[in-house]
């Protein structure tokens, strides 16, 4: 009340110090002068005006977007529960539920810098800089395969960049076209001959994030781990055979790495898919083998053309996953290191089944 009571002075105050003198109707303040305008402008149009200066790349924004974005995108922006997927949905549109991200659905990239620099981080909006901001949409562009990572957003590559479905949406011009129709009286009753119908279901349109654990557990692939006379292997069993053995003081480095790894992918006993497959008893074994785990189009791909997780491939997909795959639905920068590439992959050999 104290508080209510305050304000309203101030209010009062105020009014009384404006006067009528300056105000042209209310009695109450003055016109914004244009540079006080600007100050808060903070408007970028579809064409880049109101573009800052600045530039930013995917390697830095993985970092920021670690720490000011991941808590509600993913560490991969890959959403988490029901805070909205920034990447993935390439090829969905046409579909019953389609996945509209930055990269499947968003026509303009000023757009993602515009609401970005405006609005987040969630909590603590508008405190982003300007470099900030270009590493963060650079970031999310990477994790879209829309951009390499040592690829340098700014005002003058900023329309560098192509929005796949820049040509998707059509003028509005309904005030043209349609408005006079609507004109006259309008009809308040008996108006709609036709029952009203549903068209469409909650479900349909994907208004809810999937349940953890909505997969299916991997099942063992007992036929190809068995130990065979020499004659008769094949790179597949050659590959489990491989698998079957650890380091365990190295597992228990990778452990550690994998950290990054378990927002999306799950292993060992009760694992489930989430937005990564399982991972348990991938060393060894055929990609895209995950039963219940929708594949991206490139990894059914390399699957049917007999792809197997040797340590040596899993080592090339970890240090760079888009550039070993493009299109993959993994949005990982990568394990830059090769003792972490090893490390882990030692760390799934020991969760082999």
């Amino acid at each position: 009340m104290l508080k209510f009571l305050k304000s309203t002075a101030l209010l009062t105050a105020l009014t009384l110090v404006a006067g009528p003198a300056i105000a042209e109707k209310f009695g109450l303040g003055r016109m914004a002068l244009p540079e006080e305008i600007a100050a808060w402008d903070g408007d970028i149009s579809a064409d880049g005006t109101g573009l800052p200066e600045g530039s930013g790349d995917a390697i830095d924004g993985e970092e920021i977007f670690a720490t000011k974005c991941a808590a509600c995108h993913g560490d991969f922006a890959e959403g988490i529960d029901n805070w909205p997927k920034l990447a993935g949905g390439a090829d969905t549109l046409d579909r019953e539920d389609p996945l509209k991200t930055v990269g499947s659905y968003w026509p303009y990239l000023s757009t993602s810098f515009d609401y970005i620099k405006r609005s987040m981080p969630y909590g603590n909006a508008g405190t982003l800089t300007d470099d900030e901001t270009y590493a963060i949409v650079a970031y999310i562009l990477y994790s879209n395969d829309l951009i390499e990572d040592d690829f340098v957003l700014s005002k003058e590559t900023f329309f560098d960049v192509e929005m796949p479905n820049a040509n998707g949406f059509i003028v509005d011009d309904r005030a043209a076209t349609e408005y006079s129709v609507w004109s006259g009286e309008p009809c308040m009753e008996n108006c709609k001959e036709k029952p009203v119908e549903v068209t469409m279901r909650a479900m349909v349109l994907d208004v809810t994030p999937e349940e953890e654990g909505a997969g299916k557990a991997i099942e063992a692939a007992a036929e190809t781990m068995k130990v065979v006379a020499v004659e008769e292997v094949t790179p597949e069993a050659e590959a489990n055979i491989v698998a079957a053995t650890f380091d365990a003081d190295l597992a228990a480095a990778g452990e550690k790495v994998f950290k990054k790894c378990k927002a999306c992918h799950q292993l060992g006993e009760g694992a489930q898919n989430r937005s990564g497959p399982i991972l348990t008893g991938v060393v060894g074994n055929t990609a895209g083998a995950v039963d219940g785990f929708k594949y991206s189009k490139p990894m059914k791909a390399a699957a049917e053309g007999g792809l197997i997780w040797t340590a040596e491939e899993l080592a090339a997909f970890l240090a760079k996953p888009k550039k070993y795959m493009k299109g993959t639905k993994m949005s990982f920068a990568g394990l830059k290191k090769e003792a972490d590439q090893q490390a882990v992959i030692e760390y799934l050999k020991s969760v082999g089944e």
